[in-house]
Protein backbone atom coordinates (compact mmCIF):
# COMPACT_ATOMS: atom_id res chain seq x y z
CA UNK A 1 0.00 0.00 0.00
CA UNK A 2 1.92 3.56 -1.02
CA UNK A 3 -0.70 5.90 0.75
CA UNK A 4 -1.20 5.44 4.31
CA UNK A 5 -4.87 7.24 5.53
CA UNK A 6 -4.84 8.46 9.60
CA UNK A 7 -6.74 10.24 11.45
CA UNK A 8 -6.72 11.24 14.61
CA UNK A 9 -9.43 13.47 16.79
CA UNK A 10 -9.95 16.65 18.46
CA UNK A 11 -11.37 16.71 22.45
CA UNK A 12 -12.77 18.88 24.90
CA UNK A 13 -12.20 18.67 28.18
CA UNK A 14 -14.73 18.50 30.48
CA UNK A 15 -12.89 18.90 34.19
CA UNK A 16 -9.94 19.32 35.45
CA UNK A 17 -7.96 21.26 32.34
CA UNK A 18 -4.60 22.19 33.19
CA UNK A 19 -3.62 19.97 35.34
CA UNK A 20 -1.79 17.94 32.78
CA UNK A 21 1.25 20.25 32.39
CA UNK A 22 4.12 18.64 33.80
CA UNK A 23 4.84 22.00 35.55
CA UNK A 24 2.33 21.35 37.80
CA UNK A 25 1.83 17.29 38.06
CA UNK A 26 5.36 16.23 38.57
CA UNK A 27 4.95 18.25 41.76
CA UNK A 28 1.37 17.57 42.87
CA UNK A 29 -0.14 15.05 40.58
CA UNK A 30 -2.87 15.76 37.73
CA UNK A 31 -6.18 14.48 37.09
CA UNK A 32 -8.94 15.52 34.58
CA UNK A 33 -11.87 14.35 32.42
CA UNK A 34 -11.86 14.76 28.58
CA UNK A 35 -13.55 13.48 25.58
CA UNK A 36 -12.54 12.85 22.26
CA UNK A 37 -15.57 14.11 19.45
CA UNK A 38 -16.16 13.22 15.57
CA UNK A 39 -13.48 16.03 14.43
CA UNK A 40 -10.41 15.13 13.62
CA UNK A 41 -7.04 15.79 11.70
CA UNK A 42 -6.71 13.86 8.72
CA UNK A 43 -3.41 12.82 6.80
CA UNK A 44 -2.44 11.36 3.72
CA UNK A 45 0.60 9.66 3.03
CA UNK A 46 2.34 8.61 -0.02
CA UNK A 47 5.67 6.53 0.52
CA UNK A 48 6.87 5.58 -2.89
CA UNK A 49 7.90 7.59 -5.87
CA UNK A 50 8.82 10.35 -3.94
CA UNK A 51 12.61 12.59 -4.65
CA UNK A 52 12.10 15.02 -1.95
CA UNK A 53 10.20 15.83 1.14
CA UNK A 54 6.89 17.35 0.18
CA UNK A 55 4.63 18.48 2.87
CA UNK A 56 1.21 19.71 2.72
CA UNK A 57 -0.63 21.90 5.65
CA UNK A 58 -1.06 26.05 5.93
CA UNK A 59 1.94 26.08 4.00
CA UNK A 60 3.48 23.83 1.83
CA UNK A 61 7.30 22.59 1.76
CA UNK A 62 9.58 20.61 -0.61
CA UNK A 63 13.08 19.77 0.88
CA UNK A 64 15.61 17.20 0.57
CA UNK A 65 16.66 15.95 4.38
CA UNK A 66 14.19 16.36 7.57
CA UNK A 67 16.76 18.42 8.83
CA UNK A 68 15.64 21.36 6.36
CA UNK A 69 11.65 21.36 7.26
CA UNK A 70 11.04 24.25 9.00
CA UNK A 71 7.48 22.89 10.70
CA UNK A 72 8.98 21.42 14.30
CA UNK A 73 6.74 18.65 14.45
CA UNK A 74 6.98 17.35 11.29
CA UNK A 75 11.01 17.83 10.90
CA UNK A 76 11.51 16.36 14.29
CA UNK A 77 8.74 12.93 14.09
CA UNK A 78 10.53 12.32 10.47
CA UNK A 79 13.50 12.83 12.01
CA UNK A 80 13.08 10.12 15.22
CA UNK A 81 10.38 7.94 13.59
CA UNK A 82 10.98 7.56 9.77
CA UNK A 83 14.34 5.76 8.27
CA UNK A 84 12.94 5.76 4.85
CA UNK A 85 12.97 7.47 1.55
CA UNK A 86 11.41 10.33 1.40
CA UNK A 87 7.52 11.07 2.00
CA UNK A 88 4.96 12.95 0.90
CA UNK A 89 2.38 14.11 3.54
CA UNK A 90 -1.06 16.32 3.13
CA UNK A 91 -2.99 17.23 6.38
CA UNK A 92 -6.32 18.65 6.82
CA UNK A 93 -8.61 19.09 9.55
CA UNK A 94 -12.27 20.19 10.69
CA UNK A 95 -11.47 23.22 12.79
CA UNK A 96 -8.91 25.93 12.36
CA UNK A 97 -5.63 25.22 14.71
CA UNK A 98 -6.04 27.69 17.55
CA UNK A 99 -9.27 26.87 18.67
CA UNK A 100 -8.48 25.00 21.84
CA UNK A 101 -9.48 21.53 21.14
CA UNK A 102 -5.96 20.34 20.95
CA UNK A 103 -5.17 20.17 17.33
CA UNK A 104 -1.36 20.42 18.31
CA UNK A 105 -1.38 17.23 20.11
CA UNK A 106 -3.62 15.20 17.69
CA UNK A 107 -1.81 16.59 14.21
CA UNK A 108 1.24 15.04 16.50
CA UNK A 109 -0.50 11.21 17.10
CA UNK A 110 -1.56 11.68 13.46
CA UNK A 111 1.65 11.70 12.21
CA UNK A 112 3.54 8.98 14.52
CA UNK A 113 0.34 6.53 13.57
CA UNK A 114 1.09 7.22 9.71
CA UNK A 115 4.63 6.78 10.30
CA UNK A 116 4.07 3.25 12.17
CA UNK A 117 1.82 2.37 9.49
CA UNK A 118 4.19 3.24 7.06
CA UNK A 119 6.96 1.00 8.70
CA UNK A 120 4.89 -1.85 8.70
CA UNK A 121 4.69 -1.23 12.93
CA UNK A 122 1.75 -2.03 15.16
CA UNK A 123 1.60 1.03 18.56
CA UNK A 124 -0.19 1.08 20.87
CA UNK A 125 -2.42 3.69 21.91
CA UNK A 126 -0.54 4.44 25.35
CA UNK A 127 2.96 4.62 23.37
CA UNK A 128 1.68 6.47 20.42
CA UNK A 129 0.46 9.47 23.51
CA UNK A 130 3.81 9.32 24.83
CA UNK A 131 6.05 9.66 21.51
CA UNK A 132 3.73 12.23 20.60
CA UNK A 133 4.14 13.84 24.58
CA UNK A 134 7.81 13.43 23.77
CA UNK A 135 8.12 15.42 20.90
CA UNK A 136 6.13 18.34 22.10
CA UNK A 137 7.09 18.80 25.33
CA UNK A 138 10.83 17.29 25.51
CA UNK A 139 11.75 17.82 22.49
CA UNK A 140 10.17 21.12 21.05
CA UNK A 141 9.97 22.10 25.00
CA UNK A 142 6.25 23.69 24.13
CA UNK A 143 4.28 24.45 27.34
CA UNK A 144 1.74 22.30 26.90
CA UNK A 145 0.17 19.46 28.77
CA UNK A 146 -0.36 15.69 28.36
CA UNK A 147 -4.09 15.88 27.61
CA UNK A 148 -4.27 16.61 24.29
CA UNK A 149 -2.30 13.38 22.72
CA UNK A 150 -4.14 11.04 25.34
CA UNK A 151 -7.41 11.39 24.42
CA UNK A 152 -6.30 12.20 20.46
CA UNK A 153 -4.81 8.13 21.08
CA UNK A 154 -7.26 6.63 23.44
CA UNK A 155 -10.60 7.94 22.15
CA UNK A 156 -13.68 7.80 24.32
CA UNK A 157 -14.72 9.97 27.25
CA UNK A 158 -11.97 9.04 30.00
CA UNK A 159 -10.50 10.08 33.32
CA UNK A 160 -6.60 10.76 32.79
CA UNK A 161 -4.15 10.49 36.05
CA UNK A 162 -0.85 12.39 35.54
CA UNK A 163 1.44 10.37 38.02
CA UNK A 164 4.59 12.20 39.58
CA UNK A 165 6.72 9.83 37.94
CA UNK A 166 5.11 11.34 34.14
CA UNK A 167 2.86 7.90 34.09
CA UNK A 168 -0.74 8.24 33.03
CA UNK A 169 -3.39 6.01 33.81
CA UNK A 170 -6.51 6.03 31.44
CA UNK A 171 -9.92 4.90 32.96
CA UNK A 172 -13.21 5.06 30.76
CA UNK A 173 -16.20 6.86 32.49
CA UNK A 174 -19.17 4.70 33.00
CA UNK A 175 -22.01 6.26 31.88
CA UNK A 176 -25.31 5.01 30.91
CA UNK A 177 -27.04 5.82 27.46
CA UNK A 178 -29.26 7.96 29.07
CA UNK A 179 -26.38 10.04 30.30
CA UNK A 180 -24.43 10.04 27.49
CA UNK A 181 -27.34 10.85 25.25
CA UNK A 182 -28.64 13.99 27.31
CA UNK A 183 -24.68 14.78 27.26
CA UNK A 184 -24.77 14.85 23.32
CA UNK A 185 -28.00 16.99 22.89
CA UNK A 186 -27.44 19.32 25.58
CA UNK A 187 -23.46 20.34 25.69
CA UNK A 188 -23.13 22.44 23.07
CA UNK A 189 -19.76 23.95 21.25
CA UNK A 190 -19.80 27.70 19.61
CA UNK A 191 -16.68 29.18 18.19
CA UNK A 192 -16.29 32.73 19.77
CA UNK A 193 -14.51 34.05 16.30
CA UNK A 194 -11.15 34.01 17.12
CA UNK A 195 -7.54 31.88 17.03
CA UNK A 196 -4.99 32.30 19.71
CA UNK A 197 -1.65 30.80 20.84
CA UNK A 198 -2.43 28.65 23.49
CA UNK A 199 1.74 27.97 24.41
CA UNK A 200 1.82 31.83 25.03
CA UNK A 201 -1.21 31.31 27.37
CA UNK A 202 0.10 28.47 28.88
CA UNK A 203 3.14 29.84 29.71
CA UNK A 204 2.28 31.85 32.19
CA UNK A 205 0.64 29.23 34.07
CA UNK A 206 4.00 27.06 33.91
CA UNK A 207 6.00 30.10 35.03
CA UNK A 208 4.02 30.48 37.94
CA UNK A 209 3.80 26.85 39.09
CA UNK A 210 7.37 26.37 38.84
CA UNK A 211 7.91 29.46 41.07
CA UNK A 212 5.35 27.63 43.65
CA UNK A 213 3.17 31.03 43.01
CA UNK A 214 0.70 29.82 46.15
CA UNK A 215 -2.63 31.75 44.08
CA UNK A 216 -1.85 29.24 41.34
CA UNK A 217 -1.13 26.22 43.14
CA UNK A 218 -4.25 27.19 45.06
CA UNK A 219 -6.50 27.38 41.63
CA UNK A 220 -4.77 24.35 40.34
CA UNK A 221 -5.45 22.42 42.71
CA UNK A 222 -9.36 23.50 43.19
CA UNK A 223 -9.47 22.81 39.27
CA UNK A 224 -8.65 19.17 40.03
CA UNK A 225 -10.68 18.83 42.89
CA UNK A 226 -13.70 19.75 39.89
CA UNK A 227 -12.14 17.23 37.95
CA UNK A 228 -12.62 14.16 40.54
CA UNK A 229 -15.85 15.85 41.10
CA UNK A 230 -16.73 16.25 37.26
CA UNK A 231 -16.55 12.34 36.93
CA UNK A 232 -18.82 11.58 39.95
CA UNK A 233 -21.52 13.77 38.49
CA UNK A 234 -21.66 12.43 35.56
CA UNK A 235 -21.13 8.52 36.68
CA UNK A 236 -23.94 9.39 38.55
CA UNK A 237 -26.05 10.89 35.76
CA UNK A 238 -26.52 14.05 37.84
CA UNK A 239 -26.09 16.70 35.01
CA UNK A 240 -27.98 19.26 36.15
CA UNK A 241 -25.11 19.59 39.22
CA UNK A 242 -22.54 18.86 36.45
CA UNK A 243 -23.61 22.20 34.23
CA UNK A 244 -23.39 24.19 37.73
CA UNK A 245 -19.84 22.75 38.13
CA UNK A 246 -18.72 24.05 34.89
CA UNK A 247 -19.58 27.61 35.90
CA UNK A 248 -17.30 27.14 38.90
CA UNK A 249 -14.91 25.98 36.73
CA UNK A 250 -15.42 29.08 34.36
CA UNK A 251 -15.22 31.37 36.94
CA UNK A 252 -12.07 29.44 38.73
CA UNK A 253 -10.49 29.21 35.34
CA UNK A 254 -10.76 33.03 34.72
CA UNK A 255 -8.15 34.17 37.77
CA UNK A 256 -6.08 31.58 36.63
CA UNK A 257 -3.93 33.35 33.96
CA UNK A 258 -4.76 36.36 32.31
CA UNK A 259 -5.89 36.85 28.89
CA UNK A 260 -7.90 33.79 29.30
CA UNK A 261 -11.17 35.74 28.13
CA UNK A 262 -11.79 38.96 27.20
CA UNK A 263 -15.01 41.48 26.95
CA UNK A 264 -16.46 39.70 23.51
CA UNK A 265 -16.11 36.42 25.39
CA UNK A 266 -17.60 36.97 28.37
CA UNK A 267 -20.42 38.97 26.23
CA UNK A 268 -20.76 35.78 24.95
CA UNK A 269 -21.26 33.71 27.91
CA UNK A 270 -23.40 35.89 29.61
CA UNK A 271 -25.30 35.44 26.81
CA UNK A 272 -25.73 31.71 26.86
CA UNK A 273 -26.11 31.87 30.71
CA UNK A 274 -29.31 33.88 29.79
CA UNK A 275 -30.47 32.08 27.15
CA UNK A 276 -30.81 28.76 29.55
CA UNK A 277 -27.09 27.34 30.42
CA UNK A 278 -26.37 26.40 33.63
CA UNK A 279 -22.47 26.64 32.98
CA UNK A 280 -20.11 26.60 30.53
CA UNK A 281 -16.34 26.97 29.64
CA UNK A 282 -13.75 27.51 27.18
CA UNK A 283 -12.17 24.68 25.81
CA UNK A 284 -8.08 24.70 25.82
CA UNK A 285 -6.20 27.13 27.47
CA UNK A 286 -8.47 30.32 26.65
CA UNK A 287 -8.29 32.84 25.50
CA UNK A 288 -10.38 32.26 22.06
CA UNK A 289 -11.33 29.16 20.17
CA UNK A 290 -14.84 27.58 20.90
CA UNK A 291 -17.24 28.38 24.11
CA UNK A 292 -18.57 24.86 25.38
CA UNK A 293 -21.83 25.48 27.30
CA UNK A 294 -24.23 22.76 29.07
CA UNK A 295 -27.74 23.74 27.93
CA UNK A 296 -31.12 23.09 29.56
CA UNK A 297 -33.12 24.73 26.61
CA UNK A 298 -30.53 24.16 23.59
CA UNK A 299 -32.65 25.67 20.76
CA UNK A 300 -33.21 28.77 22.85
CA UNK A 301 -29.05 28.79 22.93
CA UNK A 302 -28.92 28.27 19.27
CA UNK A 303 -30.95 31.07 18.73
CA UNK A 304 -29.44 33.68 20.68
CA UNK A 305 -26.09 32.60 20.13
CA UNK A 306 -26.93 32.52 16.06
CA UNK A 307 -28.29 36.58 16.83
CA UNK A 308 -24.65 37.11 18.44
CA UNK A 309 -22.68 35.71 15.43
CA UNK A 310 -21.61 32.54 17.76
CA UNK A 311 -21.62 29.72 15.16
CA UNK A 312 -22.31 26.13 16.30
CA UNK A 313 -19.67 22.94 15.69
CA UNK A 314 -22.19 20.44 16.31
CA UNK A 315 -20.78 17.40 17.36
CA UNK A 316 -20.65 13.77 18.73
CA UNK A 317 -18.24 12.09 20.81
CA UNK A 318 -16.24 9.10 19.55
CA UNK A 319 -14.76 6.38 20.66
CA UNK A 320 -12.24 5.00 18.31
CA UNK A 321 -8.95 7.22 18.96
CA UNK A 322 -6.59 7.38 16.22
CA UNK A 323 -6.87 5.36 13.50
CA UNK A 324 -5.03 4.14 10.06
CA UNK A 325 -5.55 2.22 6.81
CA UNK A 326 -5.30 -1.46 9.30
CA UNK A 327 -8.82 -0.05 11.51
CA UNK A 328 -11.05 1.05 8.12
Amino acid sequence: MSVIYSRAPLRISLGGGGTDLPSYYREHGGYLISGSIDKYVYMLTHTVFQKRYRLKYSEMEEVDETNDIIHPIFREALKRHWEGSPLEIAVVADVPAGTGMGSSGAFTVCLIKALSLARRRSITAGDLAERACEIEIDILNEPVGKQDQYVSAHGGICAYTFQTDGTVDVEPLNLDDRTLRRLRNNLLLFYTGEARSASKILAHQVEKSAANDDDMLENLHRTKEMGYRSRELLEAGDLEAYGELMHEHWENKRRRSPGMTDEHIDRLYTLARRSGCLGGKLVGAGGGGFLLVYAQRPDDTRQAMAAAGATELPFDFEFRGAIGNESL
